[in-house]
């Protein structure tokens, strides 16, 4: 039930982390009466044993931030149209950090002539070099890694494929704007091999013999190793659990082949 107050406190409802999050779309316009209400609502929520209170604040109350700031809220991570703050109620509450990472995924197509689909991109023209690698790039938010890995190759090279296992994972720290990065490295089977290159990204795409990249002086030492994996271990195939009641559009699973318990493959 909300915890509302017209005349003093704000508009909020309880979170399950005994927290306190406050109704964006409520918040008054006028500065003075927002900083009366918000000092009464802290002192209140306070007393009612809250430890943080949550505080989103839409980009057309924007003016209300230095307001809040004042009264002790701290940034805690920012969207589009948004920025959301936090105050300790509590001074010995934990606030969980913003999610800090970028998920990718790339893939290792091999055709039956043992040929390898690789890309040369126009980013890496300005080293004078053809600097050869795998298909891929990043998720889009809600995107499972079996769709995107598939979307990323399709997009990039014109090829359609089929999800086989996952092979290897790399994590790389400081990334973009300081944040971490997983890129995820899946094994793909293609189901057709006319390619159509993404011209305004993709400088040269090819199938190569897989003999002749792993000899290639223009290929790195972790994609060399990639291929490899990709070319002796079986990977983690995308699968499911009898009896996991959730649904599927927000999560995957990836098993040993060899695991039992699970029903037939998602893909």
């Amino acid at each position: 039930m909300a915890l509302e107050n017209t005349m003093q406190i704000l508009k909020a409802v309880p979170n399950r982390f005994e927290g306190i999050t406050l109704d964006p779309d409520a918040l008054p316009l006028d500065p003075g009466v927002f900083s009366e209400q918000l000092c009464a609502s802290l002192a209140c929520w306070a007393d009612q044993g809250f430890k943080v209170a949550w505080l989103e604040i839409p980009i057309a109350k924007s003016h209300l931030i230095p307001l809040a700031v004042e009264a002790g809220f701290s940034f805690h991570h920012s969207g589009n149209d948004y920025l959301m703050l936090s105050y300790c109620l509590d001074p010995n509450a934990f606030i969980p950090p913003y999610a800090t990472h970028y998920i990718g995924a790339g893939g290792v197509v091999l055709n039956e002539k043992r040929e390898l689909l690789v890309i040369w991109e126009k980013a890496h023209r300005m080293q004078n070099r053809r600097y050869y690698k795998l298909p891929g790039g990043a998720l889009v938010p809600g995107e499972h890694l079996v769709d995107g890995v598939i979307r990323e190759v399709y997009e990039e090279t014109g090829i359609h494929t089929k999800f086989e296992a996952l092979m290897c994972f790399r994590h790389w720290h400081r990334y973009r704007y300081g944040k971490s990065d997983i890129y995820f490295i899946c094994r793909l089977s293609p189901l057709d091999h006319d390619i159509t290159i993404q011209e305004s990204e993709i400088e040269e795409c090819l199938w190569m013999p897989v003999d002749t990249y792993l000899t290639h002086e223009n290929v790195g030492v972790f994609n060399k190793h990639v291929v490899e994996i990709a070319l002796t271990g079986q990977g983690l195939v995308s699968s499911w659990f009898e009896g996991y009641d959730v649904e599927r559009e927000s999560r995957e699973i990836f098993v040993a082949q060899t695991c039992k318990g699970m029903l037939h493959p998602n893909v």
